[in-house]
C-alpha cells in the first residue's frame, strides 16, 4: 500500500479533528480503527495523534472556538508556506492562522479559498512529515471537497497548489473532478454541491478512511456509539459510507467491492 516519507507540495498530507471531547474522540477511534493513540501532549495543548501499526496516521485537539461543530480539518502540504499563504491570498483567499512555526514539527496556516468558502490548512514539513501510510486500510483513503462554486474552486486549487486535475462527470446532476499532486495518483476529488448543501453550511472537505470490511466497520462503529447516515456498498467507487461519531464530527468510510476492489 502506498507510504510516502514527505508528501508532495499540493497533496493532503494530514488530518486533524477539533473535538468537543478529547477523551471520547480518542476512546471512539482507536477503538473503531485498532489506533493506538500517542498523547495527548500538555506541552502542546493537549494535542493527541492516532497511530497505526507505528505509524502517524491522524491527529487531533479539544476544539478551540465555541459554536463550531466537531470536525475533520484536512492539511495539504507545501514546500514554502509563506509563498503559498501569498499566493493564495492573491488569488483572493483569505488568511485564518497565518504561517506559524509548530517547535521543529514544521509551519502551519489555515485560509479559506474564495470560492466556496471552505477552510484548509497548509502544512510546511519539518520533522513532522504527516500521515505516514494511505489507501490501505485504517488509513486516511480518499479528501473530498464540497463546493457550490466549482469552476472557481478549481481554477483557486490548480493556481495555489498546482493540482493536476482530471474531469470525471460534467453532467449537470454530477460534476466531479479528482486531483493529484507531485507525479502523485488521484488523491482527492471535488464536487459541485450546489443542489445539496443547505443554505447555512459552507463549502467544506470531508475525509475517508479506507477499511478492508465496510459493513463490518459500521456494526463495530454502532456498538461505539457512532451513527451511520448513508450507506451504498455497490457505488462504482467502493463500498461507501456516511457516519458521524458520538461527538458529532462527520467522517466516511470507503471498502471494496465488486465494482472497485481495493488493490
Amino acid at each position: 500500500m502506498p507510504t510516502r516519507e514527505t508528501p508532495p507540495a499540493g497533496a493532503p498530507c494530514w488530518l486533524e479533528i477539533g473535538t468537543s471531547d478529547s477523551q471520547r474522540t480518542r476512546d471512539f477511534y482507536s477503538a473503531l480503527f485498532d489506533w493506538t493513540v500517542d498523547g495527548p501532549h500538555e506541552d502542546m495543548g493537549g494535542y493527541f495523534n492516532f497511530v497505526k501499526d507505528g505509524v502517524l496516521v491522524a491527529g487531533g485537539m479539544t476544539k478551540m472556538q465555541e459554536g463550531v461543530p466537531d470536525l475533520w480539518s484536512v492539511y495539504i502540504a507545501t514546500d514554502d508556506i509563506e509563498k503559498t499563504v501569498e499566493t493564495a491570498t492573491a488569488a483572493g483567499g483569505v488568511v485564518h492562522v497565518p504561517a506559524m512555526d509548530v517547535m521543529d514539527l514544521g509551519k502551519m496556516a489555515f485560509i479559506t479559498d474564495p470560492a466556496g468558502g471552505a477552510v484548509v490548512g497548509l502544512w510546511q514539513p519539518g520533522t513532522h512529515k504527516g500521515f505516514g501510510e494511505f489507501g490501505a486500510p485504517r488509513t486516511p483513503g480518499w479528501f473530498e471537497l464540497h463546493t457550490r462554486k466549482y469552476d472557481a474552486t478549481l481554477r483557486f486549487y490548480r493556481e495555489v497548489f498546482g493540482w493536476q486535475t482530471e474531469a470525471v462527470s460534467d453532467e449537470p446532476n454530477f460534476r466531479y473532478t479528482t486531483f493529484g499532486a507531485g507525479g502523485a495518483e488521484q488523491l482527492g476529488g471535488v464536487i459541485d454541491d450546489t443542489a445539496n448543501l443547505p443554505p447555512e453550511a459552507p463549502s467544506h472537505w470531508q475525509v475517508y478512511f479506507a477499511v478492508a470490511d465496510t459493513s463490518a466497520t459500521i456494526d463495530r462503529l454502532a456498538a461505539l456509539g457512532g451513527t451511520v447516515h448513508m450507506h451504498d456498498p455497490n457505488t462504482p467507487y467502493g463500498d461507501l459510507a456516511v457516519a458521524v461519531d458520538p461527538t458529532g464530527a462527520q467522517f466516511n468510510l470507503v471498502g471494496p467491492n465488486d465494482n472497485m476492489p481495493m488493490s
